[in-house]
């Protein structure tokens, strides 16, 4: 019973990530906690500017907070709430700078059950269950193709940095296109919008530190979508400050997915392989066919 009970949690994760990876195509949005202060204070379409130099340190700030190490690994422990279902799991997070992130569901602390893979080309999810897979192009998912998030998006959210839509690297002048607004509780507020979504993150005043991150698209006919990722419990990474608390919350109009993950510590380990070699016992399946058999679990 103990053994079934894992498979159906495990099915779960994979599951609430596939509907979050590939759920609608019209995007995200819904403001929410503090943003919402911040749209009743700054308005739809304005957002208060501060002084042009210290936006720019400011932002500079932010910026230089990121990681200087190529890899990023730790034990973790995920936390998933979908709908009336929760449960928690154990894992692995190894990330490569601009080549790859891989999470690993374990079973029992030391069986691998599933792994999710994300490249620049392709993402991978393999159910080692039933010995299947769904590795398919970004292009080839609706809601990636339409709403401007690619793997570097998703690696600055893992990684606690600013990102901008179609960039694998910020730049000075880079920066000058976000807008910064008054800060709130001691945090600013750093915005850009794109012809799709529009993004805002919550940084600590002082430190520049990224608290949270938010995607958002309002559609006035279907509803909001929204993607939060909150950042918390900082701890010293070869002279760089990372979270090792992520929690992320994906809501559309009719579900909410829920994770959160806890790094049980900070290394920079680079000897693994960065791309999985699947054998030939692995059936592939389509997106469709994957949901439909961890949902029924």
């Amino acid at each position: 019973m103990k053994a079934l009970r894992f498979w159906k949690m495990t099915a779960l994760v994979v599951a609430a990530v596939v509907v979050a990876a590939c759920g609608s195509s019209r995007g995200l949005g819904r403001k929410s906690g503090k943003l919402r202060d911040e749209a009743a204070l700054a308005g739809a379409t304005a957002i208060q500017q501060a002084d042009t130099l210290t936006k720019g340190d400011f932002l500079l700030k932010v910026s230089d907070n990121a990681q200087v190490n190529r890899f990023i690994t730790s034990k973790v422990k995920f936390s998933v709430n979908m709908g009336n279902r929760e449960m928690t799991l154990t894992g692995n997070l190894k990330m490569k700078r601009d080549d790859v992130i891989r999470l690993q569901l374990m079973a029992f602390g030391f069986v691998e059950a599933a792994r999710l893979e994300f490249t620049p080309d392709y993402a991978l999810i393999v159910d080692r269950i039933n010995k299947q897979y769904l590795k398919v192009p970004y292009a080839q998912l609706e809601f990636f193709r339409h709403s401007d998030i690619d793997f570097h998006l998703l690696q600055a959210l893992f990684w606690n940095e600013l990102f901008q839509p179609g960039r694998s690297r910020l730049t000075e002048r880079n920066l000058k296109k976000f807008d910064m607004s008054a800060d709130i509780d001691n945090q600013n507020i750093i915005a850009m919008d794109s012809e799709r979504l529009s993004y805002r993150w919550l940084t600590d005043k002082t430190t520049g530190r990224i608290n949270m991150a938010n995607i958002l698209y309002v559609d006035h006919v279907s509803g909001n979508y929204t993607l939060n990722w909150d950042y918390s419990d900082f701890r010293l990474s070869n002279r760089k400050m990372f979270p090792t608390h992520h929690k992320v919350t994906f809501t559309t109009p009719d579900k909410e997915v829920k994770l959160n993950m806890t790094l049980n510590y900070i290394g920079n380990d680079e000897d693994w392989e960065t791309r999985t070699q699947l054998s030939g016992k692995y059936r592939q399946v389509t997106v469709d066919e994957l949901l439909r058999r961890f949902m029924s679990l």
